[in-house]
């Protein structure tokens, strides 16, 4: 607003000397009617003042042009009424041919307008009516911070995408900060679309590996093609990675060593090994060095043999990667304290799957109410899978043969 009252001032003024240099006859209103003989005033121009008023370029014109009459209208001042008058034409003709000032003027003019200062004093209207964008934080420990900068940190956010777990992972926060949408991210994300990553899971799976966006994308296309070659179908791909969202971030080499390392070690055949990645598809991006102490454990502090191994690997692939102490604890329960031979934990390693705390309530009570009976040759026969899997009211209304409420009341006496 000051920055307009000071246009205002200065065109006042330029004003101001444009009516100062019109001629006296066109600021006493000579130009603006003439006496004619025989005849009242005409209006040949309109006043200064009103030109004035208009505009500062019809004033500047106004002061240019000759104010008296042509030369025919003098010559024939005293002949006959009609030939007095002034014909239209020669009035519009007269009002075309006024000449332009010179732009130059104008422009040195507005060049004489001093700058808006920093240190000037405004109002408190004025101030509050200033929206100062914010700046670009030099250094942050939160990408929040940049959200407003970022293109790509804004759509990102808009896919779904948790940059308070992203920034938790080594330099990924650096890496989306240097990415471009459309040049770098796009392309990206066209390709997981037709992976088969569905719409919603591009957030959870970007959350979880923010660095395949910095992927080379015919890198990416080569390890999709190689899967293909070894019978992986779309669909299985699409879940595979969707499940193990760093998959393709492994070359195609290591993504070979990982499926011949199962197949050899465990026995398997090839749709064997192709069933167990499927089902659990981070033993093909975890580290190997766990899988190989759970089968050194299995083997020689279980017991198991090698053919037993494989049947309970393939069918509970999770057995690789869990925790060992916890593996031992529950076998130790099943085998030692519930008598469960090695061959019946080969027909049932799920429950290796199942909590231990589970396994001990539920066979204590069955042991209260003299129904633990694990042998299939024996009468009132439970299966392991029963003993784990069913919910608490099913299992013990149709295995435990008592309400909840006995299963309840018993759990507070332990």
């Amino acid at each position: 607003m000051a920055l307009w009252a000071r246009h205002v001032s200065r065109w006042r003024c330029l004003l101001g000397t444009a009516r100062a240099e019109l001629p006296r006859g066109l600021r006493s209103g000579g130009c603006g009617a003439r006496a004619w003989p025989g005849l009242g005033p005409v209006a040949v121009l309109p006043a200064a003042e009103e030109a004035a008023l208009g505009t500062l370029q019809a004033c500047r014109r106004l002061a240019a042009a000759n104010c008296s009459p042509p030369d025919s209208a003098r010559a024939g001042a005293f002949s006959s009424p009609e030939s007095n008058l002034p014909s239209v034409q020669q009035g519009q003709a007269n009002v075309e041919t006024l000449p332009d000032l010179d732009a130059k003027i104008l422009e040195e003019d507005w060049d004489d307008i001093p700058p808006s200062s920093a240190l000037e004093v405004i109002s408190e209207e004025e101030a509050v009516q200033i929206i100062a964008e914010p700046l670009v934080p030099l250094q942050s420990s939160t990408l929040r911070d940049y959200v407003d900068h970022s293109e790509t940190l804004e759509k990102l956010v808009h896919l779904g995408v948790d940059l308070s777990q992203v920034e938790k992972r080594h330099k990924a926060g650096q890496l989306l900060l240097t990415l471009d949408f459309e040049k770098d991210v796009k392309k990206i994300l066209l390709f997981l679309k037709d992976v088969g990553v569905e719409d919603n899971q591009l957030g959870p799976f970007l959350t979880k590996n923010p660095y395949i966006l910095g992927e080379d994308l015919e890198a990416l296309e080569t390890r999709v093609a190689y899967l293909k070659s070894k019978k992986f179908g779309k669909s299985e791909i699409a879940q595979m990675v969707s499940r193990a969202p760093y998959l393709l971030l492994f070359s195609v080499e290591r993504l070979d060593n990982r499926l011949g390392f199962f197949k050899n070690e465990l026995g398997l055949s090839v749709k064997q090994t192709k069933d167990l990645v499927i089902r659990l598809p981070r033993l093909l991006t975890g580290k190997l060095e766990p899988v190989k102490e759970n089968l050194q454990v299995c083997q020689i502090e279980l017991g198991f043999q090698r053919n037993q191994i494989q049947q309970i690997v393939y069918k509970t692939p999770k057995i690789l990667t869990a925790s060992k102490k916890r593996l031992k604890q529950t076998f130790d329960y099943l085998h030692n304290i519930m008598g469960i031979p090695h061959h019946m934990l080969t027909r049932f390693p799920q429950v290796f799957n199942s909590k231990l705390l589970r396994i001990r309530e539920r066979h204590m009570f069955l042991a209260f109410l003299g129904r633990a009976q694990y042998d299939p040759a024996q009468p009132s026969y439970i299966s392991l899978d029963q003993l784990v899997s069913l919910p608490d009211e099913v299992f013990c209304t149709e295995i435990a043969k008592a309400s909840m409420q006995d299963f309840e009341n018993f759990l507070k006496t332990l």
